[in-house]
């Protein structure tokens, strides 16, 4: 059963993904949040369990970055995880939204899988519409040298 879980919910997201002709920012992030959050659940459960987990909270945390930051806010974020020392919290408003972030990195590290690549997590806590929401990310550095979220 649990060998059928994964390729059956990753077919639904892309399913779900490819309705309507366009794709909203929130959408696609909670798409790729779920295959992500699934995928990195039944690495570390190994049961039906751990990928259901992991696939709600990796399509609330791609909803959340997919939908609410726009260009501005993923280039700050992305400054963060180049400039920022570990544990000191940078905070910024989007003028536009009226929304606010308060990123704290961690220090860099390098992953077994790709040991020479530099990745790092930072805990985001993002103000919007009047409630805090608080979540965490993972962004590892690509071959062009621009931090990638994971989610």
């Amino acid at each position: 059963m649990k060998y059928f879980t994964l390729p059956i919910l990753l077919a639904f997201v892309v399913t779900l993904s490819s309705c309507g002709g366009q794709v909203s920012q929130g959408t696609a992030g909670a798409g790729i949040g779920a295959a992500s959050g699934a995928i990195i659940g039944q690495a570390i459960g190994r049961n039906t369990e751990a990928t259901l987990i992991g696939a709600a909270l990796g399509t609330m945390l791609g909803y959340i970055v997919g939908n609410e930051m726009d260009k501005y806010d993923r280039q700050r974020l992305n400054r963060v995880y180049e400039e920022a020392p570990s544990g000191r919290a940078s905070t910024w408003r989007n003028p536009d939204t009226g929304n606010t972030y308060q990123v704290t990195p961690q220090p860099a590290y390098y992953p077994k899988a790709k040991p020479d690549t530099p990745c790092r997590q930072a805990e985001i806590l993002a103000t919007i519409d009047g409630k805090a929401q608080k979540t965490y990310t993972t962004a590892c550095r690509n071959s062009r040298g621009q931090w990638v979220l994971q989610n």
